[in-house]
């Protein structure tokens, strides 16, 4: 029964030395309906030339030739990317042998005393080269989402990393001075006023200033901390005491040195990641300790915030709004990093940070 049409003819490259064995594959593929055109070559230098100048949907190679074997025709063919399918044509191949060729990512191969096989197994090695094709298509297509999407990521880190910064100088350039200044009059008002009504709204209000002051501050520290620019170390100290001051958990922090010399933005991701670990901990998990361990050894920044609260059920991580973990662990890539969480019911949960420090090395050389 004669197979469907192909839409457009199938371009086939064939290797053979003999003119009968190629007529005979000719003919059966015209039997089968199979429009096609044929280049036939005999050595391997015109099998490379062809190659070099045509394209083609399919080869068929003999496996015995003269001077060489349809495996050195394949050598030529199998390094190449989206090269077409590969099948052996032969009267002279053993089945073991055939197999070890398969093995090799040959698509497939017919006995030429069973000739009428060809057209159905050109037909499915075609499908199974298109599904491949489709499928890496898909991977590259993926790969390159997803380095898209890591570029935004750091673009839009950046961005609320710049921007953080910009309103933490305006706070404590023109609102801080401005209530700073302000805070001066009133105390100037309040030693100079002879009326005891006057004094006390003086004292009010004084007293309301000094919690503005105080609330913009703790502000401008949250959005970007002074502190940073003394180390992730005591960035990372100071962020444990003001967490344990507001939170009562025990905060404790050990680190292999007293400083650790990191670029800035994977100084800031540090930061971020403890900062984030700890809001966690103070919203899901019900902890009476946390540990916070900062090591630079063996070329890698390991930065683990540890508690011993409640912990996180299985399926936490894969839920539909878990964005923090998720936002953490983008972040951990944008400086090619990676972010670990370990976390049992009942059993406190543990996040690790792991940056290369390789990065931070080749920009402090760069003059």
């Amino acid at each position: 029964m004669a197979l469907h049409t192909i839409r457009l003819p199938l371009r086939i490259l064939h290797l053979e030395d003999s003119v009968a064995d190629h007529e005979l594959t000719c003919m059966t593929l015209r039997r089968a309906g199979m429009a096609h055109t044929v280049h036939q070559v005999d050595t391997l230098d015109a099998f490379r030339n062809a190659l070099c100048h045509g394209a083609f949907d399919v080869i068929l190679a003999d496996y015995n030739l003269p001077g060489f074997t349809a495996m050195d025709a394949w050598a030529l063919v199998s390094g190449e990317t989206g090269h077409p399918p590969f099948i052996l044509l032969s009267g002279a191949i053993g089945e073991a042998a055939a197999v070890d060729a398969m093995r090799l990512g040959i698509a497939d191969y017919v006995l030429k005393d069973e000739m009428a096989r060809l057209p159905h197994v050109i037909e499915r090695a075609r499908e199974v080269h298109e599904a491949r094709m489709a499928r890496e298509q898909a991977a590259r297509d993926l790969a390159h989402s997803q380095q898209r999407l890591a570029e935004l990521t750091e673009h839009l880190q950046s961005s609320i990393e710049q921007e953080r910064a910009a309103i933490s100088r305006e706070i404590h350039d023109d609102i801080g001075g401005s209530l700073t200044a302000i805070l001066f009059d009133l105390a100037w008002i309040g030693r100079h006023a002879q009326q005891a009504e006057v004094c006390r709204h003086a004292q009010a209000a004084t007293s309301m200033l000094q919690h503005a002051l105080e609330a913009s501050q703790r502000i401008m520290m949250n959005l970007r901390p002074p502190i940073l620019d003394q180390g992730i170390v005591a960035a990372v100290q100071w962020l444990a005491n003001g967490f344990e001051q507001r939170s009562g958990v025990t905060t404790q922090v050990c680190s292999s040195s007293a400083t650790i010399a990191l670029s800035a933005d994977i100084q800031l991701v540090a930061y971020r990641t403890a900062q984030e670990a700890l809001t966690n901990a103070s919203k899901h998990a019900r902890a009476q300790a946390i540990q916070i361990d900062i090591a630079d050894t063996g070329g890698v920044l390991t930065l683990e915030i540890s508690d011993d609260g409640c912990g996180m059920e299985d399926g936490a991580l894969r839920k539909a709004k878990s964005f923090g973990l998720r936002g953490l662990r983008e972040r951990a890539k944008t400086v090619d990093g990676w972010l670990d969480v370990s976390s049992r019911a009942g059993e406190g949960t543990s996040i690790i940070l792991s940056v290369p420090l390789h990065r931070s090395s080749e920009e402090e050389k760069t003059p």
